[in-house]
């Protein structure tokens, strides 16, 4: 078997499958109605006609088509023949769209799947017996002049798509078959039918059904008396292939032929002497009703039991009533039920001094048995409980390192606080835990969009702090030092304070200022 091409189901597949298999369905429809360019209108509107019913923007589709020409599926062209009156009209209609050759293989590839899920096999000897009729007029056809090449051409075309439906529906009635051999159903009513109305079906189809293999060989056998070679010939002047670029396919088209050719003859006349395989498809039926019909004996039998699993315990309880001894009570249970021996034959008594163990057991004191020991095999096991966690030393230390970390925040935002507006390069010097609070504020505030006067404003992740961010008024850099490092940037300026407060953050020490200009 060739080796399929990459990427050529890959649009079965994903979360958009549904959508790619729909536009390849909307550009089959439009080739059956002999359209084999669609635009993005055209493709949105052949959508609604293949049972595409969710809305689909712009961008979506463009999308797919862009996807499917990359798998190779689709070809795209520009339509240049088209007057367009805005640059938005040539946007959406100039790209033109059509299915590759990989394409309509894919496309004809996922239908005939579908169709063979679909499907169920048959075995129909109406597909022999026109088998046959084609053979003998294949015959006449032979021995007529010219004119008759375009009718050869069309009789050879059914005879072949005959033996396509009777191989298809034979191999796909044959697996339903040992499916059906292999089941169990749930309802043994139900099952019974369909087993025997299959057993019924077979037996119709088998009647005959030898007669009807001896006629197809013997037509198969007179058309080859003709020349199948000449047959195939005049067939393929009345098939009038259209010219081509490239290598001629009359050669390819007369191969098919003499494959599909060589196929009937395997069914019918073998060449090499081997069995035909209409005579297999004759035994596999036979073997089929033999088995059907064990099995529907074996749902008769199992249907005509008179016993029950009621009327067994009232048997046995009919037994141990009639039981003469006690030990015939214990050999009858023995047997029903195959239960061994008790688990606590292990077990000893608390003292082991106070019953030697040459004591009979009848005689001896009970022993007590957990009651886990039928379910489980194991005796309880009493121990002493683990002792408790303390964790009162865990959760202060927790507590104290929360407390630090807000102490420590508290900290940062008072050293950022401001005033009023400042400049960056104010800040100076400082610690790094402060450094990072402040670098995360300017970084907030860059994201944010800036308004009509240019000035970003952001807050904290927890909407306590507000920074107001605006553009520098000059052309001065800012250079903020820490231990770790040194920033170099843009003098922006800046406003700390905050968020939604009529006033600074309290901290202490004089406020820095620095005139805007």
């Amino acid at each position: 078997m060739r080796r399929v091409p990459p990427d050529m189901f890959r649009f079965t597949t994903g979360e958009k499958a549904d959508l790619y298999g729909a536009v390849l369905d909307a550009f089959g429809v439009a080739g059956e109605h002999l359209e084999t360019t669609l635009g993005a209108d055209a493709v949105r509107e052949r959508l609604r006609t293949v049972g595409w019913v969710a809305d689909v923007d712009d961008g979506e589709l463009h999308d797919a088509l862009a996807r499917l020409v990359k798998w190779e599926l689709l070809d795209v062209v520009h339509n240049h023949a088209e007057n367009y009156r805005t640059a938005e009209e040539y946007e959406r209609r100039n790209l033109q769209y059509s299915l590759t050759r990989r394409g309509e293989a894919a496309l004809a590839g996922v239908r005939h799947a579908l169709e063979v899920l679909a499907s169920t096999g048959a075995l129909q000897t109406a597909v022999l017996e026109a088998i046959a009729d084609r053979l003998d007029e294949l015959c006449l056809l032979s021995g007529e002049p010219a004119s008759a090449d375009r009718r050869i051409f069309s009789t050879l075309r059914e005879l072949e798509a005959h033996l396509e439906a009777l191989v298809e529906n034979t191999k796909a009635f044959n697996g339903e078959l040992q499916r059906l051999l292999r089941a169990e159903g749930a309802d043994l009513e139900v099952f019974r039918e369909v087993k025997a109305a299959t057993v019924a079906y077979l037996q119709e189809f088998l009647v005959n059904l030898d007669r009807r293999g001896q006629a197809v060989a013997a037509a198969v056998a007179r058309v080859e008396e003709r020349g199948t070679a000449v047959l195939r010939e005049r067939a393929l002047r009345g098939a009038e292939l259209p010219p081509v670029a490239g290598e001629d396919p009359a050669a390819g088209w007369l191969e098919s032929r003499r494959a599909r050719w060589a196929g009937l003859r395997a069914w019918f006349l073998p060449d090499d002497g081997a069995r035909p395989r209409i005579e297999q498809l004759h035994d596999i039926a036979r073997r089929a009703i033999v088995s059907l019909l064990q099995v529907l004996e074996r749902i008769n039998e199992s249907r005509r039991r008179s016993s029950s699993a009621v009327q067994d315990f009232r048997e046995l309880a009919r037994w141990f009533a009639a039981a003469p001894a006690e030990e015939d009570l214990h050999r009858l249970w023995s047997a029903a039920f195959g239960l061994g021996p008790a688990r606590h034959a292990h077990l000893a008594h608390p003292d082991p001094e106070l019953t030697p163990s040459s004591r009979s057991w009848s005689k001896a004191p009970p022993v007590e048995v957990s009651a886990l020991l039928r379910t489980s095999g194991r005796t309880e096991r009493f121990t002493r409980t683990a002792r408790v966690r303390d964790v009162a030393a865990v959760r202060a230390e927790r507590a104290e390192r929360a407390r630090a970390e807000r102490t420590e925040l508290a900290r940062a935002w008072q050293a950022l606080e401001t005033d009023g507006p400042v400049r960056l390069s104010s800040f100076g010097t400082l610690d790094p835990a402060v450094f990072e609070r402040l670098l995360d504020l300017v970084g907030r505030a860059l994201a944010a969009r800036p308004d009509t006067t240019g000035s970003r404003r952001a807050t904290t992740g927890d909407g306590r702090v507000e920074i107001a961010l605006s553009p520098p008024p000059d052309e001065r850099t800012a250079v903020l030092r820490t231990t770790k490092g040194t920033l170099v940037g843009p003098d922006y300026l800046v406003l700390i304070t905050a968020a939604g407060a009529a006033s600074p953050l309290p901290r202490p020490g004089a406020a820095r200022r620095e005139a805007a200009g």
